[in-house]
C-alpha cells in the first residue's frame, strides 16, 4: 500500500477513554508498520502529563504535544493523538492531508475505562462528558471515518478499520 513520503498510514483521534492506544496497536500489527502514541512520547521525554500539567499548566503542556504530534506526523506508522491535540489550529491543519479515523466510545462504557485514571481535565466520568461535548465538532470535523469502541472486541473494530484504510487509498 504505497503512502509517498513517510507519512501515517492512519491517524487515531478521539475522546479521552475512546481506546486510541489499544487499537492503534492492534491496527500496526495488522498492517506490519510501527504505532506511535504522541501522550506516551511526552511522558517518555517529560514525565507524567498530570505533573506537566500541575507544575507547567495546560498551555506548556499543549506546546510540547504539537511538537509531538508534527514529529509523529512525518512518520510512517499508525499514530495516536491524545484526545486534546485536535485543539491546535497547526495540528488541525496539519491533519487535513492525512486519512483520519475518529473513535467514539458511549458514556457507559467510558466509565469503567476511566475509573481511577489519572488524567488531567479528565475527573469521573461527567467532567469526560462536558469535555467530549467541547471537542466532538472538531473530531465530526477532521474525521474521515468513525468507529465507536463502546461494545465489539477491539480486534474486530481493527479489522474493520484496516478494511476500510486498504479500501480507501489516501495519496
Amino acid at each position: 500500500m504505497p503512502e509517498g513520503p513517510a507519512r501515517p498510514v492512519v491517524v487515531l483521534i478521539g475522546a479521552p477513554g475512546a481506546g486510541k492506544t489499544r487499537l492503534g496497536k492492534r491496527i500496526g500489527r495488522l498492517l506490519g508498520v510501527p504505532f506511535v502514541d504522541t501522550d506516551k512520547r511526552i511522558v517518555a521525554a517529560h514525565g507524567p502529563i498530570a505533573a506537566i500539567f500541575a507544575e507547567h499548566g495546560e498551555a506548556r503542556f499543549r506546546a510540547i504535544e504539537r511538537e509531538q504530534v508534527a514529529r509523529a506526523l512525518s512518520e510512517r506508522a499508525v499514530v495516536a493523538l491524545g484526545g486534546g491535540a485536535v485543539l491546535d489550529a497547526a495540528t488541525q491543519a496539519d491533519l487535513a492531508g492525512h486519512r483520519v479515523v475518529q473513535l467514539t466510545v458511549s458514556r457507559e462504557a467510558v466509565e469503567k475505562r476511566i475509573v481511577g485514571d489519572k488524567r488531567p481535565l479528565v475527573n469521573g466520568v461527567e467532567a469526560w462528558a462536558a469535555l467530549v461535548e467541547v471537542r466532538r465538532p472538531i473530531y465530526d470535523l477532521l474525521a474521515d471515518r468513525t468507529f465507536d469502541t463502546s461494545n465489539l472486541p477491539l480486534d474486530s473494530i481493527a479489522a474493520d478499520v484496516v478494511s476500510w484504510i486498504q479500501e480507501n487509498p489516501h495519496d
